[in-house]
């Protein structure tokens, strides 16, 4: 846990919840140390706490108790101002369901993270372009969500979450509203993005699980045995 290239680390994490006159433990007690670059899969029932433990790590909910570490930031720390440039800065995030905004273009979507760190618009322009091409959509800047695909908003959503260059991309089954081929052009293109950063992805898919350096298995908010190994090696 105290290794000087872990960019994730989190002790002892819970995260409970009251309900009624009962307390739930969606994450309970979990030690954990990741290490950059490369893709971990985050499997396990529903109701196991994946999205929990993704959401802990991102910054979007904080924990009950324990202590989260991301790039040497202690999360516990920040303020909710603090923990806004860490999310801007620091994390890309990737739905399930998307999240584009619906009045914007691909290549505005995929701008406008770059406007909340204040980059020049002609420089953010430039980049979303570059990143569009990259992921195959350079004939479809100028679409609106709308007019795409499912697999084709995603690889937008993903393009949109790379583009701070982040050190960390939080993507949340990101291939469960697509078809098998959408699918596949997604996860091919996280495990190409994870030569460069940490994409960590809660995932049903088996396909993604078998790409991945590294799986985590949960179940009842703790790490089964085996789900702190070292990485395996890499399948370029």
């Amino acid at each position: 846990m105290n290794s000087p290239s872990s960019l994730i680390e989190l002790r002892k994490v819970v995260k409970a919840y009251r309900k009624s006159a009962e307390t739930i433990e969606a994450i309970a007690g979990i030690d954990l140390a990741i290490e950059a670059p490369g893709m971990i899969a985050i499997v396990g029932p529903s109701g196991s706490g994946k999205s929990t433990l993704l959401h802990i790590v991102g910054a979007m909910d904080r924990p009950t108790s324990g202590e989260v570490t991301v790039g040497g930031q202690n999360l516990n720390h920040l303020s909710q101002s603090g923990l806004t440039r860490f999310r801007r800065r620091t994390v890309g995030f990737v739905f399930q369901t998307f999240n584009l905004i619906p009045n914007l273009t691909a290549l505005e979507n995929v701008a406008l993270p770059m406007e909340f760190v204040g980059a020049p618009r002609a420089a953010r322009r430039q980049r979303a372009h570059v990143l569009l091409e990259r992921f195959g959509l350079g004939h479809r800047l100028k679409h609106y969500p709308r007019e795409l695909s499912g697999g084709e908003m995603q690889r937008v959503a993903i393009a949109r979450a790379v583009a701070n260059e982040p050190a960390l991309v939080l993507a949340d089954e990101p291939t469960g509203n697509l078809d098998s081929q959408s699918g596949r052009m997604v996860y091919d293109l996280l495990r190409q993005i994870a030569q460069e950063r940490t994409v960590l992805v809660v995932t049903h898919d088996e396909n993604i699980a078998q790409a991945a350096d590294r799986v985590l298995h949960i179940r009842d908010g703790r790490l089964l045995d085996g789900s702190s190994a070292p990485a395996k090696p890499r399948r370029d």
